[in-house]
């Protein structure tokens, strides 16, 4: 995970959504870059940096999930109220209702941000978020607004590093995980094991290269042979390795109180097809070429996770050490990645 991070553009923001959302208002985007820029004019981070980088990062944060052109516009524009002089009223004035609605909850949700969790049970103040939140994109909004807060968090004082990373491991990271954003959710957990216990997540990461290593080429091995068996049963697919995120190992390790050495799952395969048919009969071609090790199949095609998420999950014995292998269809993968925002359509 990179210290620094790369610089956003206006123009790499327009390029993304103009890719999957041509009939995007790319001017009324630019307008809110613009009014964003000079509502903040002279404000800075904490990092030194002009505050308008912040919004930027958020708005190419949601391109990356395939946001509309509304939701863009309030990402430039979602600290405006909090932070400037600029009312609802105007917002309305010059983006529209939609827009302005975006910014209202966005605004409304930092409310409760600072509500004591000591006050509210974690679970009703996930649900209070939700709730409050009457369009799912305000929350996609504070999700990437939160990732870019986390991604910046070492400017920012040890206490509040902790106060921070331990309320984006409560809230945060489960609303993600709710609405099936695995990407985000698993960044934000990494990040937060980062601040929350800096020794073993250092520890973890030189050890996990080390692994991941030593394992490059049994994963290159296993994904020719799947490749090879697939090809002669007529059945075309996409097969990568998949590393797994550092939280997720480090939670393992704790729960099944297990070293480094005995966690054999750091690396996986994933097959990518086109129809869930050709999941099954992967499944059917994988088990033929090893034995799959009991208790460890899942089949979340028949019973899908409550976010929406579909994939067939089974660990096979190889010749040499065992193998987690992920079968899912595109449309699924779309789904995991994006989450719900993946069920939206651009004309």
């Amino acid at each position: 995970m990179s210290d620094e991070l790369k610089p956003v553009t206006l123009d790499m923001i327009l390029e993304k959504i103009a890719a999957y959302q041509p009939n995007a208002d790319i001017n009324k985007i630019v307008r809110a870059y613009e009014f964003a820029a000079n509502a903040h004019r002279g404000q800075e981070r904490v990092s030194g940096e002009p505050y308008i980088v912040h919004p930027m990062h958020v708005a190419y944060i949601l391109t990356t999930l395939h946001l509309d052109d509304e939701t863009i516009c309030a990402a430039f524009l979602h600290d405006v109220v909090e932070d400037t002089q600029t009312t609802l009223e105007e917002i309305e004035e010059v983006f529209g209702k939609n827009v302005m609605t975006l910014i209202d909850g966005v605004t409304k949700l930092g409310r409760i941000e600072s509500m004591s969790k000591e006050d509210v049970k974690l679970e009703n103040y996930r649900k209070m978020f939700l709730a409050m939140a009457k369009d799912i994109r305000v929350i996609m909004i504070k999700l990437a607004d939160r990732l870019h807060n986390m991604r910046t968090l070492k400017y920012m004082r040890e206490d509040k590093r902790q106060r921070i990373a331990r309320e984006t491991l409560e809230v945060y990271a489960p609303l993600a995980n709710r609405l099936g954003i695995s990407g985000i959710k698993a960044e934000l957990e990494d990040l937060c094991l980062r601040y929350l216990e800096p020794e073993a997540y250092y520890t973890l990461v030189e050890e996990v290269k080390q692994k991941r290593r030593e394992r490059q080429e049994f994963i290159q091995d296993a994904v020719q042979k799947i490749r090879a068996q697939l090809e002669a049963a007529g059945i075309e697919a996409e097969i990568k390795g998949r590393a797994k995120h550092f939280y997720s190992i480090y939670r393992k390790m704790k729960r099944d109180n297990k070293s480094i050495n005995e966690i054999y799952d750091l690396s996986a395969v994933r097959v990518l097809v086109s129809t869930v048919k050709d999941c099954y009969g992967v499944l059917g071609v994988i088990h033929a070429m090893w034995k799959p090790i009991p208790g460890r199949f899942k089949d979340y095609i028949a019973m899908p996770k409550s976010n929406g998420y579909q994939s067939l999950h089974t660990t096979v014995m190889t010749e040499g050490d065992p193998l987690e292998i992920q079968i899912r269809t595109k449309a699924m993968h779309q789904i995991s990645e994006f989450g719900i925002a993946a069920l939206w359509k651009y004309k």
